[in-house]
């Protein structure tokens, strides 16, 4: 069975679910055009259990995924967060990382067990909800473990993180393994400049979270290209500083049925990609 055809069978039928799963060997989606990794963060998937996130984020083409805890949880044991992972390699997915994951408690064990699940899913980066107070506690895991840390900005009503800025300001000088994970989203709802931003992270940018908004104030999400998002301003800084990680869709919008959405905002994003390579 085809792509495509896996594609029709999915937008007309919910039994398309069960005819991915049952395909996922047959090819791996395209890779996108070079250095860029369009894919998907599964909390997109917000109301859907593994399976169906896995099959969706296959019809919509795309490669790379980060796992949020609800489709791997994190109490899980390493034989079951193992045997999970494992459904994500047969449908020929890449895991670019995990998360968000909080880590808004100073307590050691409860750090080491989420740094425990990520290094048995196999994850290279963690996209980490951490405080002020936490935040040099995770960096002597960051070291033992040589698991990527990218901390993620949460707009306005962020009392620790509201601004990629904030954020950078907090992990100078930490070992060069923490980083950024930058939301453009509430990056643009807290007043920053998303292209600045991407900018200024420079180094230290490990992903992304991309997502659109018509109104940032109200939050008024939409697929990506139908609001105020600079989306080829973006990739084109990207380009310009050789950022080579994911760019993950984190669609917030339509939660019973966001693969329209999530469709229309993959299709604008290449086409970007498609202008800016010729």
């Amino acid at each position: 069975m085809s792509f495509e055809t896996t594609r029709r069978v999915f937008l007309g039928s919910g039994a398309a679910v069960c005819a991915l799963s049952s395909s996922s060997a047959d090819a791996a989606p395209p890779q996108e055009p070079a250095p860029f990794k369009l894919g998907v963060a599964s909390i997109s998937f917000l109301k859907f259990p593994r399976e169906r996130a896995i099959a969706m984020t296959r019809a919509l083409d795309v490669r790379y995924i980060n796992i949020k805890f609800l489709h791997l949880v994190l109490d899980s044991t390493p034989e079951q967060i193992r045997a999970a992972r494992a459904e994500f390699d047969a449908a020929g997915l890449t895991v670019l990382g995990g998360g968000l994951i909080p880590f808004d408690k100073e307590d050691e064990a409860d750090i080491r067990h989420k740094f425990e699940y990520a290094k048995s899913a196999g994850f290279p980066l963690i996209v980490a909800g951490p405080t002020h107070s936490t935040l040099p506690l995770l960096e002597k895991y960051v070291r033992e473990y040589d698991i990527r840390l990218a901390v993620h900005n949460h707009g306005p009503e962020d009392k620790q993180f509201p601004t990629p800025q904030s954020a950078l300001a907090a992990i100078k000088g930490m070992d060069s393994r923490v980083g950024l994970c930058v939301d453009v989203g509430h990056t643009l709802r807290a007043g920053a400049d998303p292209v600045k931003s991407l900018a200024e992270a420079g180094p230290r940018l490990f992903d992304i979270h991309m997502k659109d908004l018509r109104n940032p104030a109200k939050w008024e999400a939409c697929p990506v290209g139908d609001g105020l998002m600079p989306v080829t301003a973006m990739f084109r800084q990207l380009q310009k500083q050789g950022y080579a990680g994911g760019v993950m869709l984190e669609y917030e919008t339509d939660e019973d049925n966001p693969f329209p959405g999530m469709q229309k905002s993959f299709a604008y994003m290449r086409g970007v990609l498609a202008g800016m390579n010729g």
